[in-house]
């Protein structure tokens, strides 16, 4: 604890030497690390046990591609920019899912034990274990996060951009359109 109290008492002498103007980018450093905290705690107080799948990690994100954009041509990927953003599958209705608010009620209301979370640009998928009680809210100060289910049936993503998303995939899944309509 003694050492904790020194680290801030640093952090603080090194903020209060600064100009004013140097102060923002250390603002929003902080409120990574704090958001990254809050987001840990958030799944710890849920009970969700959360693993990396490190030796598993590239397996599990060529199957996602499998499963979810099987039917989806080399060239239509190329043309929406799929490798940089694989949601753009869903923004570029290329394939049919929930968005919005449907995509968010749909997520929350399918059973889901365990689950699997990868990010667009990293390499590391996680494990989410005893993950029943994750809500769609519980991502969203995340950006560009895959959720899916263990035989890949499902797949919920929260883009970084406020007017797409989120989407949810369900294989099967015959509604689309911005809210949800019958599609």
């Amino acid at each position: 604890m003694e050492g904790d109290y020194m680290v801030r008492n640093h952090i603080n002498k090194m903020l209060d030497e600064l100009p004013e103007k140097e102060l923002s980018p250390i603002f929003w450093a902080v409120r990574e690390i704090y958001d990254r905290f809050q987001f840990q705690i958030r799944f710890q107080e849920k009970g969700v046990v959360v693993s990396e799948m490190e030796s598993r990690s590239q397996a599990l994100i060529e199957q996602w591609d499998r499963s979810f954009t099987a039917q989806i041509s080399e060239e239509v990927k190329s043309a929406i920019h799929y490798e940089q953003y694989k949601w753009h599958i869903f923004s570029f209705e290329i394939q049919e899912c929930l968005q919005g608010n449907a995509a968010r009620e749909a997520f929350d209301h399918i059973p889901k034990d365990d689950v699997y979370v990868m990010y667009q640009n990293k390499p590391n998928v996680q494990l989410y274990k005893n993950a029943q009680h994750i809500l769609a809210e519980d991502f969203d100060t995340e950006q560009d996060i895959y959720i899916f289910d263990q035989s890949f049936k499902w797949t919920y993503i929260h883009t970084h951009e406020d007017m797409c998303g989120p989407y949810f995939y369900q294989a099967g899944n015959k509604r689309t359109g911005r809210d949800g309509e019958e599609g």
